[in-house]
Order: C-alpha cells, then sequence, then structure tokens
C-alpha cells in the first residue's frame, strides 16, 4: 500500500476550508468522491459545504453550498453512482443530481426532513441487484460462472416488480424515517419509532436481507448497553408509506463481559455491517481515549435447546426442531492504538469457499479486507472476518509538489495527522482518506495484498477485476492504479481472450465497453498508444454506422422481420462487387429516402467516414512501417465492412442530396472520388473479410494505394483527444501533491510525451470531436470533455434536427468510452 497522491486546499486571506465534524466521505462507483468541510469566514461565520470529485481530475472540484443549517452528518451515494444524499444534525436529508449530466454541476431538487431530530444513519433502499463475485472460479471462461446474480429482493416494488427508489433514515431519538420516489416525482414520507421505548441512538448502521426487508442496528454509544437490532419493513398502503418494525436478537460486546477489560473500554466509537446486502455480519469497535478493540460478530440460526427428558422423545414425523437466531462472535483483535475511522470493502465476493485459514489463496485478496485508521496516523488492511492484519500503511511521506523539484525537506514535529474519514473504492484497490487538516490523501492497495505474489497471479487478479467492472458497468478507473506498462499487452491479449469466449449476445452488449478499456490501458504503456488512437475510432465508427441505420425506415408497415439496416449488411456481405452502382442497384432505395434538411445536419458525419477512408487507403502501402493511427483497421474485416456499408449509404443519400457528399479535393474534375475509394476498399476488405479466407492485399492494390496521395489530398485526422488525467502520469512511489482548483502541471513521461504527439498542440483550432465540428483555437461556445478520454464536444447543440437530437442522445449521459461529462472553463488566448 503506498501514497499516490495528496490534494489540499490553498489557504484564502478572508476565508478557510476547515474539516467539519463530524467528517462525512463517499465513494462511487462511477469513481466520485463527495467529502464535506466547513468554509469559515473571517467572522467566524460557517457554510456546510459538500465538495464531489473525480478521482482522475481532483484538483477539479466542484463545492457546493448544501445550504444544510447543521453539521452534515451523512454522505450516501446510489447504485448507479449519479445521485447522492446528504443528511444532517437537524434531520434534513436532500437529494443531490447531476445538472445537464455534468460531474462539476449538482443541484438539490428532492428532499426530506424530519424537524429538529439529527440523522445518525442514512441509505437508498435496495433495488434488488446483486452479484456475487466467486473468486475461486476466476478461470472460468464463461462470465456467468465468474458473476452470478443473487436472489435478492427489492425492499420495495411498483405494479410489474419494478423496484421502487426512495430512502431510509435513522435519528437520534429512535425514529426511523423512510421516503419513497414515485414516478410521478412525488415524494410519499413516513415516520415510525424502531420500537415503543424509544431511547437515544449515538451510532446506528443500516442493511438489507434478500427477503426486501431492513435490518438497523443501533448502540447509545455506552459499551455497558447492548446493541439492538430491528427488522424494518417498508409497503405502501392507500398511497401512503407504511412501515412495521419488529425487534431483532442484541448482542453486547465481548470486552464487557470479560472482568479484566469490563470498564477499559467505555464507549462504542463505530458501528457498521459488513455490507449493505450482509445484514447477518457486523463490525464493532470500542474505545478508550487511548486504545480501542475491534469484534466482528455473525448472526445464525441454532437450534433451541430442550431439556435432557425431551430430547429421549422422538419427535413427530414431519415436526423440526424449533431454531432461534444468536449472535456469535466470529473474531476479535487485542489492544489497538485508537480507531478513527473505518473502511468497509464493497466488492461482493462470494465466501462459500473462503474460511478463515491463513493459507487459502483468496485470503489476501483485496476484497476481503477492511480498512481502519488509528490517531498514530498509521492505516491497516485486516481481513474482514478473522480481523487479521494484511497489510500495514504509514503516513510517513511527505508528497513532493508537481511544481517543486524533489529536494529533500526537513521533517516536522507535531501531533500525528490521522484520518477522520476513510473510503475503499469498489473494487478495493484504492481507499481515499481526509486527514484531520482537511486533505485528501489516494492510496493504491496493492493486489498482493503486500505479499509475494507471482506476476501471472496478479495479472490474473487485475483481470479478473476489468471482467467484474466489464459486466457491472463501474468505473475501473482504480484498476488503473496497479496496471505497469509491461502489463499493458498481456492484459489487453488477455481481455480479448474472455471477451471472445462469451455468447455472441453478450459480446453485442460489451462489444464498446470492452473498446474503451482496451483504450485506457493502452494509455499507459508508449508501446500501445497507437492502439488508444484506433480504439477510440472504432468506438466512434461503431456509433455513426449505428445512428445512421437507424435513420433508414421501410417504405411499407408491413415488412419482414429485418429492419433495412439488417437487410443493408446482408447484401453489402453478399455482394463483393468493387461497383459501388451495382451494390446500390440490389438495395431497396426507396428505405433511404431522408428529409433534405436531415441529410445536411448529417453532413459533418458523412464528411468523417469519407475522411477516415481515404486515411486508410492512403496509408495502406506504409503498413510494414513502425506502428501509426489506423493500423489495425487494415485488417479488421468487421470495421472495414461497416466503412464500406456507409459509403454505399453515403452514395445514395448524394444522389438526393449533392451537397451532403463528402468534399474531397481531387487533381481531376472529372474525378469520381467515391467510386475509387468504396473499389479500392472493397479489394481490401475481401483480403481480410470473416467469411472467407484472409490473404495479404495484392501488389496490384497497394500500387493504386500509392497513387492515391497525388489523385486526392489525405486530410490530417483529428485522432485523439487532450487527456489532462492523472492516472498515465502517476510514478510508483511518487505521490504527487495537488491542490484543489488549481490545475497542475503535470510530469510528463514516454508515455505521455506520446499520447500528446497525437494530439492537438495548444494554440491549435479545437475540434468537436463528436459532431465533428471545427471550434476555432479558443472557443467561445460552453463545452464539457470526458473525464476519462478526453473528447471535448459543445454542451448546447447547435442544430435542432431530429437525426442530430438522435445522434447526440447517444452520447448525452456519457462519452462513447463511458466517461461522465464535465464542464470545461473557457480558452484564453
Amino acid at each position: 500500500m503506498d501514497l499516490a497522491y495528496v490534494c489540499e486546499w490553498e489557504k484564502w486571506p478572508k476565508s478557510t476550508h476547515c474539516p467539519s465534524v463530524p467528517l462525512a466521505c463517499a465513494w462511487s462507483c462511477r469513481n466520485l468522491i463527495a467529502f464535506t468541510t466547513d468554509l469559515r469566514s473571517d467572522d467566524q461565520d460557517l457554510t456546510r459545504t459538500i465538495h464531489i470529485l473525480d478521482t482522475e481530475h481532483p484538483w477539479d472540484v466542484h463545492s457546493v453550498s448544501s445550504q444544510h443549517r447543521e453539521a452534515i452528518t451523512c454522505l450516501e451515494w446510489d447504485q448507479s453512482g449519479s445521485r447522492l444524499l446528504s443528511a444532517d444534525a437537524d434531520g434534513q436529508i436532500k437529494c443531490w443530481s447531476m445538472a445537464d449530466h455534468l460531474a462539476n454541476s449538482w443541484e438539490s431538487c428532492l428532499g426530506s426532513m424530519v424537524e429538529g431530530d439529527p440523522i445518525v444513519a442514512l441509505s437508498w433502499l435496495h433495488n434488488g441487484v446483486k452479484l456475487a463475485l466467486h473468486v475461486e472460479k476466476s478461470g472460468a471462461s464463461s462470465f456467468g460462472e465468474k458473476f452470478s446474480r443473487v436472489k435478492f429482493s427489492p425492499s420495495l416494488t411498483l405494479f410489474g416488480g419494478k423496484p421502487m427508489e426512495g430512502w431510509i433514515a435513522v435519528t437520534v431519538s429512535g425514529l426511523v424515517t423512510v421516503s419513497l420516489l414515485k414516478p410521478s416525482g412525488q415524494v410519499l414520507t413516513s415516520t415510525e419509532s424502531l420500537c415503543r421505548l424509544r431511547g437515544r441512538v449515538a451510532l446506528a448502521d443500516i442493511a438489507f436481507t434478500g427477503g426486501g426487508n431492513i435490518v438497523v442496528a443501533t448502540a447509545d454509544g455506552s459499551s455497558a448497553s447492548p446493541v439492538q437490532f430491528y427488522k424494518v419493513c417498508v409497503s405502501v398502503v392507500s398511497e401512503k408509506c407504511r412501515i412495521d418494525t419488529e425487534i431483532l436478537p442484541s448482542l453486547f460486546m465481548r470486552c464487557t463481559t470479560d472482568l479484566s477489560r469490563k470498564d477499559k473500554f467505555p464507549a462504542i466509537t463505530h458501528l457498521k455491517f459488513l455490507a449493505r446486502d450482509m445484514s447477518e455480519q457486523v463490525l464493532l469497535c470500542a474505545s478508550s481515549p487511548t486504545s480501542s478493540l475491534v469484534e466482528c460478530w455473525s448472526l445464525r440460526k441454532e437450534g433451541l435447546p430442550v431439556n435432557n427428558i425431551f430430547q429421549q422423545i422422538s419427535p413427530a414425523v414431519g415436526e423440526k426442531q424449533p431454531m432461534i437466531l444468536k449472535w456469535r462472535i466470529l473474531s476479535a483483535t487485542n489492544d489497538l492504538d485508537r480507531v478513527s475511522a473505518v473502511a468497509l470493502p464493497k466488492l461482493p465476493i462470494s465466501l462459500t469457499n473462503t474460511d478463515l485459514k491463513v493459507a487459502s489463496d483468496t485470503q489476501f485478496y483485496p476484497g476481503l479486507g477492511l480498512a481502519l485508521a488509528f490517531h498514530d496516523g498509521s492505516v491497516h488492511i485486516v481481513h474482514r472476518l478473522s480481523l487479521q492484519t494484511m497489510v500495514v500503511f504509514y503516513s510517513s511521506a511527505t508528497p513532493r509538489s508537481v511544481d517543486e523539484p524533489a529536494i529533500k525537506r526537513p521533517r516536522t514535529t507535531g501531533p500525528a495527522v490521522h484520518f477522520k474519514a476513510m473510503q475503499l473504492s469498489w473494487t478495493s484497490l484504492a481507499l481515499v482518506g481526509i486527514d484531520n487538516h482537511g486533505k485528501l490523501s489516494m492510496l493504491r492497495i496493492s493486489p498482493s495484498m503486500g505479499h509475494a505474489l507471482e506476476v501471472s497471479l496478479a495479472l490474473r487478479h487485475l483481470l479478473f477485476l476489468l471482467e467484474y467492472c466489464m459486466v457491472t458497468g463501474y468505473d475501473w478507473w482504480d484498476i488503473l492504479l496497479h496496471v505497469q506498462p509491461g502489463m499493458v499487452q498481456s492484459l489487453v491479449e488477455k481481455l480479448h481472450e474472455e471477451y471472445t469466449r462469451q455468447s455472441a449476445a453478450l459480446q453485442q452488449v460489451l462489444s464498446t465497453r470492452i473498446l474503451a478499456m482496451k483504450a485506457s490501458l493502452c494509455r499507459l504503456s508508449p508501446c500501445t498508444v497507437t492502439r488508444v488512437c484506433d480504439y477510440h475510432t472504432k468506438l466512434f465508427l461503431m456509433a455513426v454506422s449505428s445512428t445512421l441505420k437507424s435513420l433508414l425506415c421501410p417504405h411499407f408497415l408491413n415488412t419482414p422481420d429485418k429492419s433495412p439496416g439488417d437487410r443493408l449488411t446482408e447484401i453489402c456481405a453478399k455482394i463483393t462487387d468493387v461497383d459501388i452502382d451495382k451494390v446500390m442497384i440490389n438495395l431497396k432505395t426507396e428505405e433511404f429516402v431522408l428529409d433534405m434538411n436531415t441529410l445536411q445536419a448529417l453532413q459533418q458525419l458523412l464528411q468523417w467516414v469519407g475522411d477516415f477512408v481515404l486515411y486508410l487507403l492512403a496509408s495502406l502501402p506504409n503498413q510494414g512501417s513502425p506502428l501509426r493511427p489506423g493500423h489495425s483497421f487494415l485488417r479488421d474485416g468487421t470495421s472495414l465492412g461497416m466503412l464500406r456499408e456507409l459509403m454505399v449509404v453515403i452514395r445514395i443519400w448524394g444522389l438526393l442530396k449533392p451537397s451532403c457528399l463528402p468534399v474531397y479535393t481531387a487533381t481531376s474534375d472529372t474525378q469520381d472520388s467515391m467510386s475509387l475509394l468504396f473499389r479500392l476498399l472493397t479489394k481490401l476488405w475481401i483480403c481480410c473479410r470473416d467469411e472467407g479466407p484472409s490473404s495479404e492485399p495484392d501488389e496490384a492494390l497497394v500500387d493504386e494505394c500509392c497513387l492515391l496521395p497525388s489523385q486526392l489530398l489525405v486530410p490530417s485526422l483529428d485522432w485523439l483527444p487532450v487527456s489532462d488525467g492523472l492516472v498515465s502520469r502517476l510514478q510508483p512511489k511518487q505521490p504527487l501533491r495537488l491542490y484543489f482548483g488549481r490545475a497542475p502541471t503535470l510530469p510528463g513521461s514516454a508515455t505521455t510525451l506520446q499520447l500528446d504527439s497525437l494530439a492537438r498542440a495548444p494554440g491549435q483550432p479545437k475540434m468537436d470531436h463528436l459532431r465533428r465540428l471545427h471550434l476555432g483555437a479558443y472557443p467561445t461556445e460552453e463545452c464539457k470533455a470526458c473525464t476519462r478520454c478526453g473528447c471535448v464536444t459543445m454542451l448546447r447543440s447547435p442544430n435542432k434536427t431530429t437525426a442530430v437530437k438522435q445522434w447526440e442522445q447517444r452520447w448525452i449521459k456519457n462519452c462513447l468510452c463511458g466517461g461522465l461529462w464535465r464542464r470545461t472553463p473557457p480558452s484564453c488566448p
């Protein structure tokens, strides 16, 4: 475990950010981190602030004045990672969502209130989706064997079984409040007491059962008092939310029953279920002013003990032995330094074959560890069941600033800096901590968990987690932290090999996600940088092809099952004629008729298709030279077939609206550029198409392609957006010091230098990468950029036609690579 970077606040003259008390922190599956501070001004006024940042650009923090009157006690992301709940010590709960789908623009339009009653626990209702990871089956070929869907009921369902959205909270006075979000936008809120005898609740946590019930654990803060558990059932009766509660077995911490340590740990400071969907296991921490003790408990079904007299009587036929629920302690630590924060894993690893043996291979798997932060500044990763220490981190190393030389600095003495709040990433390969000075620290957690691990086994762990993110749609930034340049080639090959083993239907679902994953991996190695261009171009080509084909409509309603787009693919694959007009004869051209304004609005996309075909054919003679962008397309029959289909579509639309055709600069006025390019493209496609035997392009084709630059002006393509992210610039054992609100000058590397050579230099005209429009060197239009690939596009659409709207709907929420959008500051000359 080592430090990746530290981000801290700059000192301002009239106000300063100070850690809030208590300090709340949450990490979403999209790798967005939310945390709280109090903005204190000179006149001592406090502004309760929520900060949201992307882990790839931590300096670009979005700070929201939350309008909470009291300290914010809880933050909670939903399972999609796009909405955030905040609750405070006055009983107010707010729901935050992205404005215009931007990761650095948030607004609150929903909420609920329990007047004057502080919230101590908060959670979204469960949507019934639970996936189990089977580490012991990581070598299986099918994703269905590695990741199995667990039967789990939603907390509440609408008509038809659709899960109902909402949240549940527990207050300090022992109330449970539930708010339900109706499809109409209305919020139904109901409040009920956990039990008849209400008492003070200092600590609480919420978990869910497979049957759709909710379990709430509470403690009054004293280790001499029992930890109480309640079952909560939520239903909707006559358009009103109804809450039913039931008392479950309680427990006393083991340390309070030991006479020698009965009064040593007077307070319970942490109470956590091991997972939101694991209500049978709970973690408890009791503390004194200087030390702590941690215990792990499990709820089990046990037979009800009966008297010996009745044991001799055989039970009646069909009668089962009565069972009761009872808490049993699984493990406990020795006396530790005082615990300041706890972070639990979110990875749903199946523990079927994983027991408490130290020799088990999965014993040191990242998802099996939870993090404990101590007041001495150290962080321990311990096994979540045995509580055995797996790896330790000491915060003694001081990170260097990216803007200052790495000189030896004197050590400072003073109170130990320790984390007040921590969160593990969704793959447990990274940990974020907010310390008592308000600084944010990002830690890498090695897949080996500090133990000697073969490279092949480490690769298998990373590959398994990449596959998990591919299946779930979670962001995989934290996995990239551990990928060294020498691993990239192997990971990409193995990822592709596992992908091709899946069914055709699953491959189609995951086709764009695996391309985005390969592109992000190839950014990390100088040997694979040009592949990044190819993967992003293929993503764009697939999106353009799908959109243009969807615009085709059948001429009659009583058409066969196949859509016009499917028939186009089938006919183009069957007819291998190099004459584009002969291919057109076999198509029903009436299906290609579109409105003239629509065709003109699509001209920029059609121009890109034409330019890309010309570039590929002109680069064919250089395919034996060092790899260059577009190289992989020359042997990709599927992509070449897709380009061939689009050329046919463009040719037909050009007959309807000549001005929508791609514009070429030719040396001869009589040159039919579309026919020439289609003829050469077809010959190249025949050499590598899937249906026939692959062969090398013949010399005649190569010679014709050599003549292309003398016949047509080959355009320079805008291959790669400029990405100012961190992950490709982070170096092992060299943490960076960053500042919130100030974009750093990041150190370069062999990889980033090659990436920059493929991107536009500063000061050159910029491009809207998705609309293919030129924005100028210093765009005046408001723009947004992808948090992962750096793709830039205008925030507002300049065209209102239906076809353009359909194209823009493909990436309005996310970039084509799956990354979130963030608003970019205007460019300055």
